[in-house]
């Protein structure tokens, strides 16, 4: 008797082998970019301490109340599972030491992060993101370099329809006065709002600009943003931000609403979107976080950065064949010819080429699967050939079949000149 099926959990997914070309062929083209603008790469822990979180998301913020994985260990500290990934950069950069000597580090990093909500299209509760981080400049070129990474990386993903948001929250200067002007703007309509936006008009009121309930939006549709109440700093930062990126030739639209979700953020926050996702249509956003680093324990640091979510990124990446495509498949007919296909093949990988071999199919299955394995050539190899010293090899694209010499090197030398 068989035992019970195990499935997985709620809100997780597995990724299966057709769709890891994608992830693949993401990954491979954001570290290339990312490589471009001279990022390193940094690998962080997936537990943390949960203070970490606290400290910088903040308490009343929603991951924090409601949505990250915590619990005691064995030696009945708390610990949680990232659900982010600034936060465990920013103390890897202080426990390193990484701002010694002083310079501008940039780093990027690619990982699984949780989060405890309700499962939906694009949205799970182990998910994962690719993010970048700059320490130590309080230019504001920088800020625009990484909105400009940030595109550049969904530009070379073919994402259609990408809109770049633009804001500045402010810093402790000038954000007291906007809280104080958007507490008499509530005042005023409270009544209106929804329940959850009238929770955060006590807790977080930053985060009732981002609701997306329609009575609340039309309620917010004359309110002030925050980049009308910077102060002088802000201000002339704001502007230098909006003055490189149209350097850089990338065009933005001013968003009022634009806040982000997370307590760290000061003056510039961004956000990519793309119409194809619908209503829930971010792929990727950052800020500056100038506090963050001093806040956890380290140095006065500047900092901007940003995260692409990769399950909505993959979700918008064109159909198609993206991978590698596989070189060789190896078909032999008889014993004495698949000792030589295996040798053949051995040689064959050992020169950086890819390749498989059929095992007890027939000849006509071995090629019905060169071909769905989208392979770029099959060789044929039977106790005959072994006899003549030959292979029939054959040109899967072209079509063209020949035969050439069973040794490795002629054999690896056509497919070097038929290889682009």
């Amino acid at each position: 008797m068989s035992g019970k099926k195990i499935q997985r959990l709620r809100g997780f997914k597995d990724i299966l082998p057709e769709e890891t070309e994608k992830w693949q062929k993401a990954e491979e083209i954001i570290q290339k970019v990312f490589h471009q603008f001279n990022f390193k790469e940094i690998r962080v822990p997936v537990l943390e301490q949960n203070d970490l979180f606290q400290r910088s998301i903040g308490d009343v913020t929603d991951i924090v109340q409601k949505e990250m994985y915590s619990f005691k260990d064995r030696h009945g500290d708390t610990v949680a599972m990232r659900p982010e990934g600034t936060a465990s950069v920013v103390r890897a950069y202080i426990e390193n030491n990484l701002f010694y000597p002083p310079s501008v580090q940039k780093l990027y990093y690619f990982g699984a992060m949780f989060r405890y909500e309700r499962p939906q299209a694009g949205r799970l509760r182990q998910f994962h993101q690719a993010g970048a981080e700059v320490f130590g400049s309080q230019e504001p070129y920088i800020d625009a370099e990484v909105i400009v990474a940030l595109y550049t990386i969904l530009r070379e993903l073919n994402i259609e329809n990408p809109t770049v948001h633009l804001n500045s929250v402010g810093c402790e200067v000038c954000r007291p006065n906007y809280l104080s002007y958007l507490k008499i703007f509530f005042e005023k309509n409270k009544e209106g709002f929804c329940p959850l936006c009238q929770e955060r008009m006590l807790t977080n009121p930053l985060r009732v600009l981002d609701c997306k309930v329609e009575s609340c939006k039309n309620l917010l549709s004359t309110v002030e943003g925050t980049y009308q109440h910077l102060c002088d700093n802000c201000d002339t930062h704001f502007e230098e931000v909006k003055k490189n990126l149209n350097l850089l030739g990338l065009t933005f639209t001013l968003d009022k609403f634009l806040v982000r979700g997370l307590d760290y953020y000061t003056k510039t926050a961004f956000e990519i979107t793309s119409s194809s996702l619908g209503s829930q249509d971010a792929i990727a956003g950052g800020g500056r976080y100038d506090k963050l680093v001093e806040e956890l324990g380290g140095p006065k640091t500047e900092a901007v950065g940003f995260a692409i979510g990769l399950e909505r990124l993959i979700s918008l990446m064109p159909e198609g064949r993206a991978g590698k495509r596989p070189d060789v498949y190896m078909i032999s007919l008889g014993e004495t010819a698949k000792e030589k296909a295996i040798k053949l093949l051995n040689d064959i990988r050992k020169e950086g080429f890819s390749g498989e071999i059929n095992y007890q199919d027939s000849l006509k299955s071995s090629f019905k699967k060169a071909s769905k394995g989208n392979f770029r050539f099959a060789i044929l190899i039977g106790d005959e050939e072994v006899k003549e010293g030959v292979v029939s090899f054959k040109d899967l694209d072209a079509g063209e079949q020949q035969r050439i010499s069973h040794n490795a090197s002629e054999i690896i030398a056509q497919m070097q000149k038929l290889t682009p």
